[in-house]
């Protein structure tokens, strides 16, 4: 392991000396691809930086407690030894997280698609409140959000709705939130009083480039309509409205958000593009169905892994057994202690693996 943090920290320091050449910013795909494995690597490269240092006060403090006479100093020199020795245990900890392969999604945007589930109007109803607990967690991250495409239904619920998060590190903290999420409630509805369980389904998917899902334009059929339902003045007097049908896959996008036909084509080809590259995401990931076992965020999307407690207050996560009283804050956009436990439980399941591999 170390033999190979000793190659990196000599790549960051070749990358260094390139960046620090004023001749490279006439390449700027290459400026900006070494940036970005100078940010990636940087993390890495200082703590490994204090690991050594923490190596090297180990070896000082060893050095004086057999040299020295003196008690103050012998004190010292002990305090400063055990409190190296723990530093190298957490280091060490960390160290191997960040050598864990990096998922090349981890820094793209993503779209979200929210659908109801069982349970009627009331799914719906759910639908629009993970929408809107989703927004919130966007807004607090300075996130962007883009409507693509709503269904709405007639009592301020959503059957459908497809959204696009663009910020730094999106996938990388929602992509643990696909699967099937389920809300337990008495239905404002409901005259006796009993608790209902409803669902909704969440999609995460990375924002896939041009050069990532190639689309010929035979596969495509493209269809413009009037927009319908709630919008601007334009709604149901141009045809704004975009349907593209993928034919080889069966996909059918339906965009009506935006005021122009142009732009509500180019959210559908964006929604189609992220909707091919997670199909082929999904069969890579079942041809390696092991490593997916062991991983927390790339479960079937049928699978339950979240439930909404409405009666008690409570969130339960599934998948990580993980139980909070704040129901509240938590629909209001307050995720990320969840995100956070998920992800380390993550790195966590992928560090044995990886301890079992070696």
């Amino acid at each position: 392991m170390f033999d190979r943090l000793e190659d990196i920290v000599k790549h960051y320091e070749e990358i260094m000396f390139e960046l620090s050449n004023p001749s490279v910013t006439d390449d700027q795909r290459k400026f900006r691809a070494l940036m970005k494995e100078q940010a990636d690597l940087t993390p890495l490269v200082e703590t490994y930086k204090e690991y050594t240092q923490a190596k090297q006060t180990v070896e000082d403090s060893l050095f004086l407690l057999e040299e020295e006479s003196d008690e103050d100093l012998r004190e010292l020199a002990k305090e400063e030894l055990s409190e190296a020795k723990k530093a190298i245990e957490e280091l060490e900890d960390k160290i191997k997280i960040l050598l864990l392969p990096k998922d090349p999604n981890d820094d793209k945007n993503v779209i979200v698609e929210i659908r109801a589930g069982a349970g009627g109007d009331e799914a719906a109803l759910f639908a629009a409140e993970l929408y809107r607990m989703y927004v919130h967690y966007a807004e607090s991250q300075r996130w962007r959000c883009e409507l693509i495409n709503v269904s709405e239904s007639g009592i301020g619920g959503m059957k459908e709705v497809e959204f696009m998060i663009t910020g730094q590190g999106a996938y990388s903290k929602l992509k643990y939130e696909s699967g099937v999420h389920r809300v337990q409630r008495v239905p404002e509805t409901e005259s006796g009083g009993r608790i209902h369980t409803s669902t909704a389904t969440v999609a995460i998917m990375p924002e896939a480039e041009e050069f990532d899902i190639v689309i010929e334009d035979k596969d495509v059929r493209i269809d413009v309509m009037r927009a319908s339902g709630n919008g601007g003045q334009c709604v149901n007097t141009t045809d704004s409205a975009v349907r593209l049908t993928h034919m080889p896959s069966g996909i059918v996008i339906y965009s009506q958000t935006e005021k122009s036909q142009l732009q509500n084509k180019e959210k559908a080809f964006r929604l189609l593009r992220s909707k091919l590259y997670d199909l082929e995401l999904e069969r890579r990931q079942n041809e390696e169905a092991a490593e997916r076992r062991s991983q927390i965020g790339t479960g079937d999307r049928s699978e339950k892994i979240r439930t909404y407690n409405f009666p008690q207050g409570r969130v339960t996560e599934h998948r990580i057994k993980l139980t909070l009283y704040r129901l509240e804050p938590i629909m209001n956009g307050d995720i990320q202690e969840i995100i956070d436990s998920l992800i380390a439980a993550d790195q966590a399941a992928k560090l044995a693996k990886m301890n079992e591999d070696a």
